[in-house]
Parts: structure tokens; C-alpha cells; sequence
């Protein structure tokens, strides 16, 4: 390929790396506050929270991003540019995924943890915040990782807004150059590439947070002094 065609196949990596770190962002906020909301002591916040999970984990993030970005501008007479379009729609849809990953690592946390901040007077909101999720967090990294690794290969979705990301910009060397195994080949490595570096980073930040998590405190065992004279050899 020519120096310009390479120059379009970055100008598409940094595209998707912009979409994937923003779509990322909103969905983990979807995810904390919906899974969040599942485990509410009342049934109408679990009942919301749990209709919103139903409704974007059941329809295509495909038809979502149709959806934000034909559907809606003509219904309130405004136009998203396709990166916000594209953000908004894989964080509604990659967050509702989440949640239940929030909501599962919540519930696996011991119950009798629950029932000592509940006896030390917590508040909900001191019991989750310095009881529940500094437990349940290092357990919620593997399954966010692979969520992360498919929200990566589900930005190629918004090619279809003629958003000039990786797969959008592959696409148009293989046009230019009539080369198809050659360019899509090209394509397949950077994603692996880019989703390796994903997991890494992933696996390390798991890594960190499980550190001294579990571990019984040292026994310091300490010297005894027999005085002298006193017949112990």
C-alpha cells in the first residue's frame, strides 16, 4: 500500500480507539448504576432498572445505532455528529450487558458481609461503598474484559453512519486497490493487536485489585527471652 492509504488506515485506527475509550466510558456508568439499581431494596428501581437491562440486551446494537442516528434527529429536529451517535448507542447497549455482570458480582458477595454493616449501623450507601464493592470490583475485571474485547469488535458497526473508523477505512483501500485478502488481513491484526493490549491492561488491573484481597495477616511470632539461671538448656 501507498504512504496516503496507510495514512487512511490509522486516521480509522484512532477513530475506533476514540469510540471504543468513549462508548467504554459511558457504558461503565450504565453498568455500575443499573447493576446497582437491580440489587435496590425497592421494587420499582429494581423494576426500571431491570426493564432497561431487558430492552437493550434484547434488540441489536445495529438497529440501535440506526436508530439514534436516522430515527430520532427527525422526531426532535437534532442531529448527532456519528461519534456521539455511535458512543451512545454501544454504551446504552454494551452498559445493559454490564449491569448484570455489576448486579451477579454483587450478589456473589457473602451475606453475612451485608449483615456486619448492617449490625455496625452502615447506611446502604456506606455498606456498598466500603463493604460490598471493594469485594465484589476484582471480580467483576474478567467478564468487563471480555465485554470490553467485544465492544472493540462492535464499533465496526458504525461504518454503516460512514464514520471513518478501522473497518470503515479498510473498506476503502480494498476499493482502491482491488485487494481483498490482502487489506482485511491488515484489518484482522490491528483488532487482535489492539484487543491483546485490551486484555494485558485488563489482566493487570485485576492483577492490582486482588492483591492482599483474601490473604490471612502475617504471624508475627515473637522471641522469648529465658532469663538466666533458670534451668531451661
Amino acid at each position: 500500500m501507498t504512504s496516503g492509504l496507510w495514512e487512511l488506515v490509522l486516521k480509522g485506527v484512532w477513530v475506533t480507539i476514540q469510540l471504543l475509550v468513549l462508548s467504554a466510558l459511558l457504558a461503565t456508568a450504565v453498568s455500575f448504576v443499573v447493576g446497582v439499581a437491580r440489587t435496590h431494596r425497592l421494587k420499582a428501581v429494581r423494576f426500571l432498572a431491570g426493564f432497561y437491562t431487558e430492552v437493550f440486551r434484547g434488540t441489536s446494537a445495529l438497529v440501535m445505532i440506526f436508530w439514534v442516528f436516522f430515527v430520532l434527529p427527525p422526531a426532535f429536529g437534532w442531529q448527532l455528529v456519528p461519534l456521539w451517535a455511535g458512543t451512545l448507542a454501544l454504551g446504552l447497549t454494551y452498559g445493559a450487558y454490564g449491569s448484570e455482570i455489576v448486579r451477579g458480582a454483587l450478589a456473589a458477595v457473602d451475606p453475612a458481609q451485608r449483615e456486619g454493616g448492617i449490625a455496625l449501623s452502615f447506611t446502604p450507601w456506606q455498606r456498598m461503598r466500603l463493604i460490598l464493592l471493594p469485594q465484589a470490583v476484582p471480580e467483576m475485571i474478567p467478564p468487563f474484559s471480555n465485554l470490553l474485547v467485544e465492544l472493540l469488535k462492535g464499533t465496526a458497526l458504525v461504518s454503516i453512519m460512514g464514520m471513518g473508523d478501522l473497518a470503515f477505512s479498510g473498506n476503502l483501500v480494498r476499493l482502491a486497490l482491488q485487494e481483498s485478502a490482502e487489506i482485511y488481513t491488515y484489518i484482522l491484526l490491528i483488532y487482535f493487536v489492539i484487543a491483546f493490549a485490551l486484555t494485558r491492561m485488563m489482566r493487570g488491573l485485576e492483577k492490582r485489585l486482588k492483591a492482599g484481597v483474601g490473604k490471612a495477616p502475617k504471624k508475627e511470632t515473637a522471641a522469648v527471652r529465658v532469663p538466666e539461671g533458670s534451668g531451661v538448656s
